[in-house]
């Protein structure tokens, strides 16, 4: 393991007095080196199977094998030992999981506490890219709807990807600052704003960071997320929840910041139930707020911090402007052929492109049109070309696609070698279109030919020989 640089002294100063902060545990933990990663396990492609075959299909990096440990406080969580070769994996590809901090896990555990009787909630992640927080999101019986946004454009197509893989049908993407999010005026129930912040929460998993941190770093991140809350907030109904996280230990970017949203705000801050033995620290601020402070010296996870605040107020929803988005029937198509059920769901055209949604969200991703700049609406199946369906990859991905399709059942090799996108053969395999999967989960498309395949994979996110990029 690499140890981490030096912490400055003037960080760890700045920590003094804070609730839970011990200088010399908290020292000689980051003095240990990185910390080990851990993932959270996909329903929507894992279901009725062990975690232990999904752990156990995992490439090692190192000459042991991986082992797992739950993450107490999300069931699907699980830290490894030692780091996998996840670039490696097929499963990873196809979204069977996230490569996912141990302690961002706790949103899922916070919202599920405050909000476990709801359902159907219209769900917003401000600063959504790379899309951890937003899968899991997704993932949660009380959300209806999610809206991931992310202001900066080149960010934009890593979250696209996160969350095509993902799966979830219910997904939407936007590109919007947070000031044009207003606009949406108290169109969400639940608001999460992962604020950019001075990351000293992940020095270490990313030992660089502790060269950049700052005191005036610490203060012009505490500005940035004042301006991102003050400007999303109007899209937050009356009574809905605001989730406020950050990776950074610095009181003016957590217990500050929640201080400011009751006092200059007027939101109300809640508590969030924690056993003991999870070690979580709970902090109350001076308003009388609680946030929650994760330290790697105390628990099994990195830096994080969390506070849950309700937006106080009464009175409906303001009308959002809509765009209608023309509706199309699957008569007359082979629709039929490639989902597994139409009933149920809403389809619709967009820019030429037919896409997919829960039926209930039609009137959603009519004002979400007129609104906001989408790069993702539901599942995009793909486009009609005289009848009959070209298929999008995000069809591959969703649990729309009809069971029945012809699959091509790849082993391992073969299964990295089509996210490489090489030809692959396909001997006794009936010509048409079939789906490449490896362990039962699908990788994407492919078109069989005499002898041969084309390789549908997206050539944006293809395997290179020496290898993708690890996730963080």
């Amino acid at each position: 393991m690499t140890p981490v640089a030096r912490l400055p002294e003037a960080f760890l100063r700045s920590l003094e007095g804070l609730p839970g902060f011990d200088r010399r545990p908290f020292e000689d933990v980051h003095a240990e080196g990185q910390a080990r990663p851990s993932l959270r396990v996909n329903p929507l492609k894992w279901r009725g199977r062990s975690t232990g075959e999904l752990v156990a299909s995992l490439p090692a990096a190192a000459s042991r094998p991986v082992s797992a440990l739950p993450v107490p406080w999300w069931a699907g969580g699980y830290r490894l030992e030692p780091r996998p070769a996840f670039a490696l994996d097929p499963l990873w590809h196809a979204g069977a999981y996230y490569v996912q901090e141990a302690s961002s896990m706790f949103l899922g555990h916070a919202v599920q506490a405050l909000l476990g009787g709801c359902s159907g909630l219209r769900v917003i992640d401000v600063c959504a890219a790379p899309g951890g927080k937003s899968t899991q999101l997704a993932t949660l019986p009380q959300t209806g709807l999610l809206l991931s946004n992310e202001t900066i454009r080149t960010r934009v197509p890593v979250l696209y990807e996160n969350l095509v893989k993902w799966g979830s049908p219910k997904c939407f993407v936007s590109n919007e600052d947070p000031s044009a999010l207003g606009r949406l005026g108290g169109f969400f129930d639940l608001m999460l704003v992962d604020a950019p912040c001075s990351g000293s929460g992940l020095f270490r998993r990313d030992p660089a960071a502790v060269a950049e941190w700052s005191p005036a770093h610490v203060d012009l991140c505490s500005r940035r997320q004042r301006r991102i809350l003050a400007e999303a907030l109007p899209a937050l109904a009356p009574g809905g929840l605001l989730v406020y996280a950050t990776c950074s230990y610095s009181r003016e970017e957590d217990e500050d910041i929640v201080d400011w949203l009751v006092r200059d705000q007027g939101l109300t801050g809640l508590r969030v139930g924690i056993p003991e033995a999870w070690g979580v620290t709970e902090s109350v601020t001076a308003s009388g707020a609680a946030g929650y402070r994760f330290y790697p010296d105390r628990l099994a996870g990195e830096g994080f911090f969390l506070a849950c605040l309700r937006k106080e107020g009464e009175g409906p929803r303001r009308q959002a402007h809509s765009r209608p988005v023309r509706s199309v029937g699957w008569k007359g198509t082979d629709l039929g052929d490639w989902l597994g059920e139409v009933e149920g769901w809403h389809l619709a055209e967009r820019d030429g492109d037919l896409i997919a949604m829960p039926a209930g969200l039609a009137s959603d991703l009519a004002v979400l049109a007129g609104t906001v700049r989408l790069r993702k609406s539901g599942v995009r199946l793909g486009r009609m070309v005289r009848g009959r369906l070209l298929p999008d990859h995000e069809l591959a991905m969703s649990p729309l696609l009809h069971p029945g399709r012809a699959t091509l059942a790849l082993d391992r090799e073969e299964a990295l070698r089509y996210l490489r996108r090489e030809v692959l053969e396909a001997a006794g395999q009936p010509p048409g279109w079939a789906v490449a999967s490896w362990k039962g989960v699908p990788l994407g498309f492919l078109k069989c030919m005499p002898g041969r395949t084309n390789n549908h994979y997206p050539s944006a996110w293809r395997l290179r020989q020496s290898g993708a990029a690890d996730p963080g």
